[in-house]
């Protein structure tokens, strides 16, 4: 076997680990994410991120805008580029669910009882309508 070649069941910590696959920018914000309880090992939460993967361990995250589903395929060496970090796991994330997107007619109109309307609204109203307060007493 290769020097450079990691153990094919060789173990490492979670924060090394996101930190090589491009999952997080830096090895603190890393240690972040599994101290905010956003990272999961085989069902398990992360208790702290010294917790060591190996490969075929499942990886759950959960980002800001998503959710990824990962499973280890080896330890890395360093944080390389893109190409080589892909190389460290399986992604089987979900695909996102279709939003449903709304016309400029459906984002305009306002739901029945929604709160007060804001002073652009009402000045609004007023410029449709004309200004009918009782100044003109």
């Amino acid at each position: 076997m290769d020097e450079k070649q990691p153990h094919p069941n060789a173990r490492q910590r979670i924060d090394k680990w996101l930190f090589f696959t491009r999952m997080a920018k830096s090895r603190s914000i890393a240690q972040a994410l599994v101290n905010s309880n956003n990272v999961r090992v085989n069902g398990e939460l992360v208790p702290r991120p010294s917790f060591e993967v190996k490969p075929g361990d499942k990886v759950s995250l959960k980002l800001e805008r998503r959710d990824l589903v990962l499973v280890v395929k080896a330890g890395g060496e360093r944080r390389g580029p893109f190409e080589e970090a892909r190389l460290l796991y399986d992604d089987l994330t979900p695909p996102p669910e279709e939003v449903k997107k709304l016309s400029l007619f459906e984002q305009a109109q306002r739901q029945p009882g929604s709160g007060r309307p804001t002073k652009k609204d009402r000045r609004a109203v007023d410029r449709l309508f004309g200004d009918f307060s009782d100044d003109a007493d």
